[in-house]
């Protein structure tokens, strides 16, 4: 008891100096992953960021170059080679890697806004491909780089575990990407690497915009919530930092919910 609880304990305070991370997934200033990268950035952190496509680069960059990126290089996952060379370009520039923030997602948008059941298998594969499988992927890359352990983190909704209306297929989707979250997190803990999803209540990011009256599901979650409001993207930043520090390093398998509590009531 001696050793766990002192009045004069000098604690360990939240400190990511010298970690490298990659993030993927910052469309603009509204994005739950520049939420992400701000605070592990803050907290002193050394980012690699990546941007979708041309079109989006001019969007990012400026981002980028606000968080010090040290690397900064497209990334499309349904592109060959263009994770395997983000990946590339962190071990030479590195040649470790500490944590990996995975926030993104997809569905074609006749699949998005259409039931389940008459989504097409087209469709199906290629929201499943990006907004899960490419965690898998990334957590497969980043494995030889985490010399020293390391976490892998992603972001679900809460409509990947009770039905949400609107939500539609990306549903199923979140829920693979939540089992995925475990079993990756069993398979890779020996080597201190952890895996977490972090699960925000609705907030208005462009990935969001796509679904179908998402103004009112975000009005309805403020409204149902204990304490009637909805998280930002500071909050999930916050959460954030803490996960890929190592105060956090009994944390794995499980997905944290930053919310204000609408989980338990949704």
């Amino acid at each position: 008891m001696d050793a766990i609880a002192k009045p004069y304990m000098t604690l360990p305070k939240l400190d990511l100096t010298g970690k490298k991370g990659l993030v993927v997934g910052i469309a603009n200033d509204q994005s739950i992953a520049y939420g992400c990268a701000t605070y592990c950035r803050a907290y002193g952190a050394d980012l690699a960021v990546t941007y979708l496509n041309d079109k989006a680069e001019k969007w990012v960059r400026p981002l980028a170059e606000s968080l010090d990126a040290e690397i900064f290089e497209p990334c499309d996952v349904r592109e060959d080679g263009q994770l395997e060379a983000v990946f590339d370009k962190i071990a030479k520039t590195w040649g470790r890697l500490d944590f990996v923030i995975h926030s993104i997602a997809f569905a074609n948008r006749e699949d998005l806004h259409g039931r389940v059941v008459d989504c097409s298998r087209e469709g199906f594969q290629m929201a499943m491909d990006v907004s899960c499988h490419s965690f898998m992927r990334m957590g497969k890359l980043a494995e030889p780089l985490m010399v020293d352990g390391g976490c892998l983190m992603t972001v679900s909704f809460y409509g990947g575990r009770k039905v949400v209306e609107h939500y539609n297929v990306m549903g199923p989707v979140k829920a693979a990407l939540e089992a995925s979250t475990k079993y990756m997190a069993a398979e890779l803990g020996a080597k201190g690497i952890r895996v977490v999803t972090l699960s925000p209540g609705p907030l208005k990011t462009r990935a969001a915009s796509g679904i179908d009256r998402f103004d009112e599901l975000m009005e309805a979650a403020a409204s149902r919530a204990p304490t009637h409001q909805l998280a930002t993207i500071e909050d999930c930043g916050a959460y954030a930092a803490f996960l890929v520090s190592d105060l956090a390093k009994a944390v794995t398998g499980t997905t944290m919910f930053i919310d204000g509590g609408y989980h338990i009531v949704g």
